[in-house]
Formats: structure tokens, C-alpha cells, sequence
């Protein structure tokens, strides 16, 4: 039985000046569920948010069949009626999502010049073609579904009278704005030049909060990973068409740690909304984080000293931007982090400037009655944003291929194997958990993963 239904309405800042916010009216009960009608107010974008308690938890994107924001001023919640629901509807800014707002060359490097790079920095693999490198600025949606700005890399090759497939590589973490792939010549740019000169066109986009991007990163926020995503996949596209840089359908999708988290989100978000604008071939996401609300967690509460505790602040940090834990991030941290800690999350600092101020247990950070409330209680504001963002609660469609090494010390490999173990309930077939090298830690573990998937890819390629 339906117990309560309230509906809020909220206009965001951004629109806080409408001279006419949509109202809502009251919800209804149809054959299809919960029916939330609105009037179209000054705006043409919403999201509707929800959550089972009016005055505590975290506000949550509502289930639907298409992604968010929507263009009508009508929702149906599909699900059971059998409990309070409270709902509230955002008046977003309409975003024209994968526009390009500038691009920007990078660079251009010749069979030569790339023989060079990769015998430098040690990468086995030998250049085909030239490739040009530009980096992309271009509209998309922030977590809450208005329009922002996000940047990222497209790498081409130089050759014509060919097409080529896509490969997007989501990358690792990172703390600082400006080691970002696009403003980062020396970080994991280099693998966007190894898939062009491999004869793919590389994707690398920056995520949210990082590159271009204003505002802080939502850190492992698993639906703007994906929109992000998918908006630079949309920018390249068109940036291939101006350039007439031919593409045959394909598309690749790969990332590693952080990066692996992000392509899982990518690939759901493709698969889920978008099935019918791009098609991926294959995936292979890599020794990501799938499991925030349970081996994350675990591991997170657990004794053992953490190789990078900034790991965990960055996550909080990045939900408290997201979801509003607190009125503030230092109103989550224990003295002294409180006023040590959040300067130095702004996006002008490194992981290891982060690393150096922290203990290695980073539940030392949290005040102590915080963590406790974690500890103790099952439906905490925190735990329901790390079940937001696990990502392996799906069906996947293209062949799937999970990488990751059991040495990791940083993402535990119980992540994937809850992943793996959770896709095969689901029915998927094409799909593997690969451990290359059980020894191997998580940095050593990347390259021969890299290698490897490529290999896959190739196996694909037309």
C-alpha cells in the first residue's frame, strides 16, 4: 500500500531568478505507478530526485527508462508503491549535450617521434601511422543535470582512405586539475597515441571537475562519469566529421583503477540510454572500485594501512559536493583535518601533497561520532551514496572482460570478483575476470592489462 507520497519542488541556483518555477501537481496513482506532473515553468530541462525519508539520507536520481535530465513535465515511478517516497523535481539548464565549444591543437607526432616516446617510456608497442592530438571542450550535464563544461583528448590518426574505431580510455585518479589528459602531455595522454598510431581514434575525457571543468570532481560519481563520457564521445565524433576523419561503428571501451570504475559507468550508461546512437564492440574495464557499499567499504573500515589514504578523502569529498553529507566537508573531518585537508582538495593539489598530510588509516579523518553513525547504521546518508555509485548491478550486452591483479593493495580484487560473480547471475556469458600476475601490485599490474586488452581489441578491429 502506498503509505505517503510527498512531492518538493527545487529550483537550482542557477534558475533561482525564473519569474516562473514549474509547480507541481499533486501525484497521481496510474495503472503505471506514480505519476509526477509539472508545469513547464521558464525551463524546458528537469531531473526528479528521490529519497524514503523526508528529513534525513541523501537525495538520489530516480529510476527511469531514459537518462537525466528529461525535456517533458511528466515522470512515472514504475516501481512498488509499498512505502513513503519523497520526490523533488529540478529545474535544470538545458545543456546541448556534446556540442564542442573549442578545440585546441596539441600536437602532432610523426611514426618517428612516437618510435621515440614509447622507447622512452618503455611501451611495447610499434607506430603504424602519424597521429594528431586535439583537445576538446565541450557541453555537457553535471550531477545534477544542468549544463556545464567538461574537456578531454581525441587523437587521430593522419592517414586517410581509412575508418577507424573508437577507443575511449578513462583514466586513473587524479586529484589535481591540470594532470588532467588534456593538460597533461606527459600522463596518460601517451595512451590515446598508442590506440591512434594502433589505428583506432583515441577518446580520453577528463571527467567533471577536472581539466576544463569548473567546480570540484564528484570522484567516482558514477552518472556524470558516464554522461561525461558519453558527451566527449559525441564531441570527438563530430570533431571526426568536420575533420572528415571516417569512422566504421566501432567502439572500445577501457580504464584502469579509477578509469575502470568510470568505463563500467560509461558502458552502463551506453548500453542503458544510448544503445541506439553508439554500439560498443567490447570493454575492458580494469581493477576499478565496483563495489563502493561493500568491498570498498569494508576495506575502508578495515585496520590495514592504506598505500593511498587520499583515495578515500577524495571520495568523500567529491559525494559531499554531490550529495550535501554535511553543510560542510570539514563539518565530516576530525581536528586537525577539518582545517588542514580541504584546502588542499580544491583541484590545485597532487595526491601526494593529499597523501603527506593524512595517516594511513584515513577513518582517522572522519570525527569520531561520524564514523560511528557509519559504522553502526545500515541506511546512513554515506552508505546510500556509495550504493549510488556501485556499478555492477547490470546486465552488460558486449563482450566484457575484467582485469585485475589479486597483489592490489589499493582496489581491493574482491571488487571484481563481486562484479564478475554478479554479471554471471545476471546471465552474461561473454565475460571473464582475467588475473595476469597474482603477485603484482596495482601499478604493476596496469601495463601488462593495457597490453593485453589491446590485443583483444585488436581481435575485433576491422
Amino acid at each position: 500500500m502506498q503509505k505517503l507520497i510527498l512531492t518538493l519542488v527545487l529550483t537550482l541556483a542557477a534558475l533561482a531568478s525564473l519569474a516562473a518555477p514549474p509547480q507541481l501537481a499533486s501525484p497521481a496513482l496510474t495503472p503505471d505507478g506514480v505519476a509526477l506532473e509539472w508545469s513547464p515553468g521558464d525551463t524546458s530541462s528537469y531531473t526528479v530526485q528521490w529519497r524514503d525519508q523526508l528529513g534525513a539520507g541523501v537525495w538520489l536520481a530516480a529510476p527511469a527508462p531514459f537518462p537525466w535530465p528529461l525535456a517533458t513535465n511528466r515522470w512515472v515511478d514504475a516501481r512498488p508503491a509499498e512505502a513513503a517516497r519523497f520526490y523533488r523535481v529540478l529545474a535544470v539548464t538545458p545543456a546541448e549535450r556534446g556540442k564542442i565549444l573549442s578545440t585546441n591543437l596539441l600536437g602532432s607526432y610523426s611514426v618517428a617521434t612516437l618510435q621515440f616516446l614509447f622507447q622512452l617510456g618503455g611501451i611495447p608497442i610499434t607506430p603504424e601511422y602519424a597521429v594528431t592530438a586535439v583537445k576538446l571542450d565541450y557541453e555537457t550535464v553535471d550531477p545534477w543535470g544542468n549544463r556545464t563544461q567538461a574537456s578531454g583528448v581525441a587523437v587521430v590518426p593522419q592517414t586517410g582512405g581509412k575508418s577507424w574505431p573508437l577507443a575511449s580510455y578513462q583514466h586513473g585518479t587524479l586529484a589535481k586539475k591540470s594532470e588532467a589528459p588534456s593538460a597533461n602531455a606527459t600522463g596518460e595522454r601517451v595512451l590515446g597515441l598508442a590506440f591512434a598510431t594502433s589505428g583506432y581514434v583515441g577518446v580520453l575525457p577528463d571527467y567533471l571537475g577536472l581539466g576544463d571543468s569548473p567546480g570540484a570532481q564528484p570522484y567516482h560519481h558514477a552518472q556524470s562519469e558516464g554522461t561525461a563520457g558519453v558527451d566527449m564521445l559525441r564531441a570527438a565524433r563530430a570533431f571526426c566529421a568536420h575533420e572528415g576523419v571516417a569512422l566504421n561503428g566501432q567502439l572500445f571501451l577501457i580504464g584502469y583503477s579509477h578509469g575502470g570504475h568510470a568505463t563500467m559507468a560509461l558502458m552502463r550508461e551506453l548500453e542503458i540510454f544510448h544503445a541506439d546512437e553508439f554500439t560498443v564492440t567490447a570493454a575492458a574495464p580494469m581493477a576499478g572500485a565496483y563495489d563502493l557499499s561493500g568491498v570498498t567499504t569494508d576495506d575502508f573500515l578495515s585496520p590495514r594501512p592504506k598505500p593511498n589514504p587520499y583515495y578515500s578523502t577524495l571520495l568523500i569529498s567529491g559525494f559531499q559536493s554531490v550529495y550535501g553529507l554535511a553543510p560542510s566537508l570539514a563539518d565530516l573531518l576530525a581536528p586537525p583535518y577539518n582545517q588542514t585537508l580541504p584546502p588542499l582538495l580544491d583541484g590545485n593539489h597532487t595526491g601526494s601533497e593529499i597523501n603527506a598530510a593524512m595517516p594511513a588509516d584515513p577513518t582517522q579523518v572522519l570525527k569520531p561520532e561520524y564514523l560511528a553513525a557509519f559504522k553502526a547504521d545500515p541506511n546512513h546518508a554515506l552508505r546510500q551514496a556509495l550504493a549510488d555509485n556501485d556499478v555492477y548491478q547490470w546486465k552488460p550486452k558486449a563482450p566484457l572482460r575484467l582485469y585485475h591483479c589479486l597483489g592490489d593493495a589499493d582496489v581491493p580484487f574482491a571488487n571484481s570478483q563481486v562484479a564478475y560473480d554478479a554479471f554471471v547471475a545476471a546471465g552474461v556469458t561473454d565475460v571473464k575476470l582475467i588475473d595476469l600476475d597474482p603477485a603484482a601490485d596495482h601499478g604493476a599490474c596496469s601495463e601488462p592489462s593495457l597490453l593485453d586488452a589491446k590485443l583483444w581489441f585488436d581481435s575485433f578491429k576491422q
